[in-house]
């Protein structure tokens, strides 16, 4: 038994002079030194021995166990005294990371890109269910039941003629108005849901954009002054837009935002469909209907909303000339 201890002991000093970190050190500790450790097993044998060899041997077992836990304590200071001094030292027990497989969507890249933007303006962002009520998606939005506007967003619905698939973010629009006070500036990303011919530029799922803001004064200036801003920060100064006059039953005075298309140079493609610019966004005043309906003063209370389609905008960023590699899990995109 006596061999087998120092046998042990050589092997423990020859470990705790290799070890290369004090995770490997632990380990060692726990193997020698822990309750079911190498060196208690040698002390559950002593029973078993006469008394002068157990007086011996219990001697050496003694010593065998201090010098372990001396080298043991003498490699943990000088371990210690590396880290402290700042030293680059490899430890082989530390597990090693794993290469991160993967990155974010073009669409999440935007939209995180696009928040930011609009922080530095004051916006908050918020957010509001898919499947909505013909109300909020609708109705509040100065679109009732008899509205003809209705009829060019072809809604999908879940349950006829209330439960439908959002067909534009502005029904979060419609939802702030009726909980929140006055004033507030919010923007909001999300999919929305149209019965539409699938094509190089068009997708029956798709993303939007939406930001809106309500309080006194705010006129058509600050709305051009906050989609100039965004426009200038996130496409940058050489890119051309323009700003017409457009009807949407949501606003008035309305007004469409193009930008020239970066496939073609303004000469026309699939993409832009032949016009060498791609509407980016709708935008106006708030209706006075709304706020009639809300129980404001038009007189004196005053808010604007635009929506742009953020698939497109993504696929300008990145130069990707078909909205459906957005979705058909192409990983170069």
């Amino acid at each position: 038994m006596k061999e087998e201890l120092n046998n042990l002991k050589n092997n423990a000093l020859a470990q705790i002079i290799e070890a290369g970190g004090i995770n490997t050190l632990e380990e060692l500790r726990i193997s020698y030194l822990g309750r079911n450790g190498s060196v208690n097993k040698f002390f559950k044998e002593l029973g078993k021995l006469d008394s002068d060899d157990r007086k011996d041997f219990g001697i050496l077992l003694n010593e065998t166990k201090k010098t372990i836990e001396e080298a043991i304590g003498d490699k943990e200071q000088k371990l210690t005294q590396t880290l402290s001094k700042g030293d680059k030292y490899f430890d082989p027990s530390i597990p090693g990371e794993k290469y991160k497989i993967g990155h974010l969507h073009p669409t999440t890249i935007v939209i995180n890109e696009m928040f930011d933007i609009f922080k530095h303006l004051g916006f908050s962002n918020i957010e509001g269910p898919e499947i909505e009520s013909d109300k909020f998606n609708f109705e509040i939005l100065n679109l009732p039941k008899d509205h003809p506007a209705r009829s060019l967003q072809d809604a999908l619905f879940i349950q006829e003629p209330e439960v439908v698939l959002r067909t534009h973010t502005s029904s979060v629009e419609s939802r702030a108005l009726t909980e929140y006070k006055p004033p507030f500036r919010f923007v909001v990303a999300g999919k929305c849901y149209r019965y539409e011919n699938v094509n190089a530029s068009n997708n029956a799922m798709f993303y939007q954009f939406q930001g809106f803001a309500l309080q006194e004064g705010l006129s058509m200036a600050d709305l051009k002054g906050t989609l100039i801003y965004f426009v200038k920060k996130f496409f940058g100064e050489d890119r051309e837009i323009r700003a017409r006059c457009k009807y949407y039953p949501e606003v008035e005075p309305g007004m469409g935002v193009d930008i020239d298309c970066r496939f073609c140079k303004k000469k026309g493609c699939s993409v832009c469909k032949g016009r060498g610019w791609i509407e980016m966004l709708g935008s106006g005043m708030i209706h006075p209907n709304i706020l009639k309906n809300l129980g404001y003063k038009t007189e004196e209370m005053s808010g604007f909303a635009f929506g742009m389609g953020l698939d497109r905008i993504v696929m300008d960023r990145f130069g990707i000339p078909d909205i459906r590699s957005l979705y058909n899990g192409d990983i170069k995109y």
